[in-house]
C-alpha cells in the first residue's frame, strides 16, 4: 500500500499558482512546495507540470532545479518526474558511474511488472536517444552483461498461474548450477529472466523444500565477483522485493553517515506502491519506526519532504 494519500479532487491551476508564488521573491518557500507536490499522485503532478508550463511559459522542473539545492532538490526532482521517466534517469545515472556496480539497474529490472519495464525502456529511448538494452550492453561485460541484457529485454507473463512440475525441475537446475559454482550457467540466466514472478516464487519455494535452505543463503555472500553480486541481488528482488527494499533502507541509515541517495530512491520510488508495508517490515526488523529513523538521520526541508512522502504531517 502507498504512503502518499492524494486528494481525489484538486485544482491543478491553484497548485500551479501556489508553486509559482513559492518560487518568486527573495527566497523560495520550500514548505509550500512540499505541501503541494508531496501530497499529489503521479497523474496530478503531471497535470500540474503541464498547466504550469501553459500559464507561465516555463518548465516547472527546470524552475525548481534552479530554486532548490542539495538532497532536497534531488528528492523533489525525482518525485515530480513521471515514474517511467524517473527510472530512466536513475538507470542512466547508474550506468555513467565509474566502477562495476549496477545494483540500481538490477533493482529496476527485477521489481517492475512487464508494462512498467516497457514504459521505462520507452522513456529511456525518448530521453537519451538510445535504447536501454544498448546502454546496458555497452557498459557491462561477461556474465553480468548476459544477465542484465536478458533482464532488460524480458517481457514476463504476469499472471498467477504456476506449473509445479516445472518449478521442481528448475529448482533442481538452479541447485546443481550453484553447487557446481556454475553461476553463469545458461539455465540460471534463462530462468531468472523469463519466468513469471509467480513461477519464480514457486521455484524458490521448491528450492527451499528440496535443499532445506533458501537459494539466497546458498549464493556466495559479499562476493567480490561483480556477476555473483548482481545475481544475488536479482534473486533477492525477484524473491521478496519488500524485504529487499527494507534492507536498502536499513543500510542507508545504519552506520556512520547516511546514504541519502539510496534513502531518497527507495522512499520516492515506493511511496505510491508498497512503502506502507516496507515501513511495517522496517519497524518489525529494527524495533524503530522508519519515520523516527528518517527524522533522526536527516534535516531541514529534505527531512520534511521524506517524512511527507512517508505519510506524515509536517
Amino acid at each position: 500500500m502507498a504512503t502518499v494519500s492524494a486528494p481525489k479532487q484538486v485544482s491543478v491551476k491553484e497548485d500551479a499558482e501556489a508553486l509559482r508564488k513559492a518560487c518568486q521573491g527573495w527566497g523560495t518557500d520550500e514548505k509550500a512546495i512540499i505541501a503541494v507536490l508531496g501530497r499529489r499522485n503521479a497523474a496530478q503532478r503531471r497535470q500540474i507540470r503541464h498547466v504550469y508550463e501553459e500559464i507561465y511559459q516555463e518548465d516547472l522542473i527546470k524552475r525548481l532545479e534552479s530554486e532548490l539545492s542539495g538532497h532536497f532538490e534531488k528528492a523533489v526532482y525525482r518525485w515530480i518526474l513521471d515514474p517511467p521517466d524517473r527510472d530512466a534517469v536513475l538507470a542512466n545515472v547508474e550506468l555513467k558511474k565509474s566502477g562495476n556496480k549496477h545494483h540500481v539497474i538490477v533493482e529496476i529490472l527485477c521489481t517492475k511488472n512487464p508494462e512498467e519495464l516497457l514504459a521505462i525502456r520507452r522513456a529511456y529511448h525518448a530521453r537519451y536517444k538510445r535504447s536501454l538494452e544498448e546502454e546496458v550492453a555497452y557498459h557491462t561485460k561477461g556474465d553480468t552483461r548476459r544477465l542484465l541484457v536478458a533482464l532488460v529485454s524480458a517481457f514476463r507473463y504476469y499472471g498467477e498461474e504456476i506449473n509445479t512440475t516445472l518449478a521442481k525441475s528448475e529448482a533442481k537446475k538452479l541447485h546443481e548450477a550453484i553447487k557446481d559454482k556454475k553461476f553463469g550457467n545458461e539455465d540460471v540466466i534463462r530462468i531468472l529472466s523469463t519466468r513469471s514472478i509467480a513461477q519464480l516464487q514457486a521455484t524458490f519455494n521448491c528450492y527451499r523444500e528440496q535443499e532445506g535452505t533458501s537459494i539466497t543463503k546458498n549464493l556466495p555472500k559479499d562476493s567480490s565477483d561483480e556477476y555473483i553480486a548482481m545475481l544475488r541481488m536479482a534473486v533477492q528482488c525477484l524473491k521478496d522485493p519488500k524485504k529487499y527494499f527494507e534492507k536498502v533502507l536499513r543500510r542507508s541509515i545504519e552506520g556512520i553517515g547516511t546514504d541519502e541517495d539510496a534513502l531518497t530512491r527507495v522512499i520516492v520510488t515506493r511511496a505510491e506502491k508498497d512503502l506502507k508495508e516496507i515501513k511495517e517490515l522496517y519497524h518489525k526488523r529494527n524495533n524503530v519506526p522508519l519515520d523516527k529513523a528518517v527524522d533522526k538521520e536527516t534535516s531541514g526541508d529534505y527531512k520534511d519532504m521524506l517524512l511527507t512522502l512517508l505519510g506524515n504531517e509536517v
